[in-house]
């Protein structure tokens, strides 16, 4: 009976790998096809060559880190104060970080250009002030995925025992927070970040209505006016996820609460 149940568990297993994969297959089969009849590299030759990819690629990945940075600061901080002082208001709080789920990223857009492209804060008038106001976007729309990511890394530790010896070595909120918080969630703030950084890459809505040279929107671009080559930049969004994936599980080799307080001076 075991046996059965060992078959049926990997009947169903490779069942879904040959879902997963053999699109993938025919996407990267479809990619090489450029030439007529030859395999060949050239779409991928063509995306990488294209300066627009280069540019794209870069202000997206910068967009990414700016907005993991102050998602971090933003979402560690008030997730920490919320399991340590004020856990009866953790339903409102999810259910706040939900709202990005509920708001369409088109109405969210709009309302964001509604409200900041006038007085008293004009934020569509520069560049500078618009990328300010992209990255604002992006923390609300990954602030679902950040914030569960920490919710599940602090679920892990005991944050108040920590708190409370760290105090007790006379360290102050922003030490017990930088310094024992942050090191003991750090695989959860991996996966929240790689998350963010692959919503930021792949956003196409945002970065469109407020003009902005991102990858999302030159990934639209190019399906709209190529053949194989959106194939090849399929291929290449999917291999940097995995790479993402593969960081995720290089860096975050310690358990939760392996960090120690007794470095605390």
């Amino acid at each position: 009976m075991k046996k059965k149940i060992n078959l049926w568990a990997w009947f169903w297993i490779v069942l879904g790998a040959l879902y997963f994969l053999v699109p993938l297959y025919g996407t990267f089969d479809f990619s090489l096809r450029e030439k007529r009849g030859v395999l060949s590299l050239l779409a991928y030759q063509n995306v990488l060559a294209d300066p627009r990819f280069r540019d794209s690629f870069t202000y997206s990945t910068l967009m990414a880190l700016a907005t993991i940075v102050v998602g971090l600061l933003l979402i560690v901080p008030t997730a920490y104060w919320v399991h340590l002082r004020l856990p009866q208001v953790r339903p409102l709080i999810e259910f706040i970080t939900l709202m990005p789920f509920v708001v369409p990223a088109i109405v969210l857009v709009f309302g964001l250009i509604r409200i900041y492209s006038g007085p008293p804060l004009a934020l569509t008038n520069s560049d500078q002030l618009t990328n300010f106001l992209l990255m604002c976007g992006y923390v609300i729309i990954s602030m679902p995925y950040t914030y569960r990511s920490v919710d599940t890394g602090l679920r892990a530790i005991d944050v108040r025992t920590l708190t409370e010896a760290a105090q007790s070595l006379g360290a102050g909120w922003f030490t017990i927070l930088f310094r024992i918080i942050f090191p003991n969630i750090r695989a959860a703030l991996l996966s929240g970040a790689f998350l963010t950084f692959a919503i930021v890459i792949g956003e196409f809505t945002l970065a469109s209505l407020l003009g902005r040279p991102a990858f999302g929107p030159y990934l639209v671009y190019m399906g709209n006016n190529r053949a194989y080559e959106p194939a090849a930049l399929a291929i290449i969004s999917l291999a940097l996820t995995w790479a993402a994936i593969g960081l995720i599980q290089l860096l975050s080799h310690g358990r939760p609460g392996q960090e120690q307080v007794g470095g605390v001076h």
